[in-house]
């Protein structure tokens, strides 16, 4: 079992823009004033920047078009709405947001196969939308691939009963948690696990002070302690900055940690210092998309670890 991929799948946006729909609960995103054509041309000049930076170290990157008559906003973070398991399983998510269930296309599926790769079966998780429940994939949970845990932080897109389903179909254990971020003096559910933490071959980057309650915090940072994890502890404050949203991939010769500039910026040179004991660092500006988005550079990737075609 691997827990990192050299290959992924990337979602060139063509209608990109802050959507209304995800910012009832997504405290990070932001609306700037700017026409959409400006913001959209942005964010596409921001995501083919980035994955020239990823193919240029070896990484394989499979880049699909949004569909402009969709209208989906959202479609640059695919990794809410499927994962690609080693076992050839692809698992379907369902979606707090309507707008971005059109976001799960099957043309997607056909690409994946005509590169050499092999789906053996579709997990599909969809239905629960109609009862107003749902897990958003690989945000909501962290997957620590070979110790078999699925890390999930509850909040109205992460349903902890699904997340148990999930862990029974695929054989991970739950951890699972409540996370909070202060946001207009209130004390608010994180919308995603994957912006407050990251787990790595040997290192894990976390906000713990997100976790409130003293023994769920003990809970997840035994769990981690206990897998040989190195705990790199970020702030909240750099958490807000994205330092969280991040995402360990192999290339061609070295492993890298993907982040934004911004979360790059946000560490500090002793958390730097220990990251770049086990692995390099790769940043890109993605500011545009972090504002309007509400996400950074973990939730533009979707990992592919279905097996090749022998």
């Amino acid at each position: 079992m691997k827990q990192i991929t050299d290959t992924l799948v990337m979602i060139r946006p063509v209608n990109f823009r802050m959507n209304e729909e995800t910012a009832v609960n997504n405290y990070f995103q932001h609306s700037t004033g700017d026409l959409q054509e400006s913001v959209n041309a942005k964010a596409q000049k921001e995501f083919d920047t980035f994955a020239d930076k990823l193919k240029s170290v070896g990484v394989n990157i499979i880049i699909i078009d949004d569909i402009a008559s969709q209208d989906t906003p959202d479609s640059i973070f695919p990794n809410n709405w499927v994962s690609f398991h080693e076992n050839g399983d692809v698992a379907l998510y369902p979606m707090f947001a309507k707008n971005r269930r059109k976001e799960r296309r099957e043309d997607i599926f056909k690409t994946i196969e005509a590169e050499g790769r092999f789906i053996r079966n579709f997990i599909d998780y969809t239905s629960a939308e109609q009862e107003d429940f749902y897990l958003e994939g690989t945000g909501s949970l962290i997957l620590d691939r070979v110790n078999s845990k699925a890390y999930c932080a509850l909040s109205p897109r992460a349903d902890e009963d699904l997340v148990i389903e999930f862990c029974e179909d695929f054989e991970y254990t739950p951890i699972i948690f409540n996370a909070y971020q202060n946001f207009k003096g209130e004390r608010l559910p994180i919308y995603h696990t994957n912006v407050m933490m990251c787990v790595a071959e040997e290192f894990a980057v976390i906000c713990l002070d997100t976790i409130d309650d003293k023994k769920e915090q003990k809970l997840v940072a035994d769990s981690l302690m206990q897998d040989g994890k190195e705990i790199i502890s970020i702030s909240e404050e750099q958490m807000n900055n994205f330092a969280g949203n991040m995402l360990q991939v192999q290339g061609q010769a070295d492993k890298f940690l993907v982040m934004s500039q911004t979360a790059h910026q946000a560490l500090s040179q002793h958390q730097i210092k220990i990251i770049e004991q086990y692995c390099k660092i790769l940043s890109s500006d993605l500011e545009t998309i972090e504002t309007h988005g509400g996400g950074s550079a973990r939730c533009m990737l979707a990992e592919v670890f279905i097996p090749k075609i022998v």
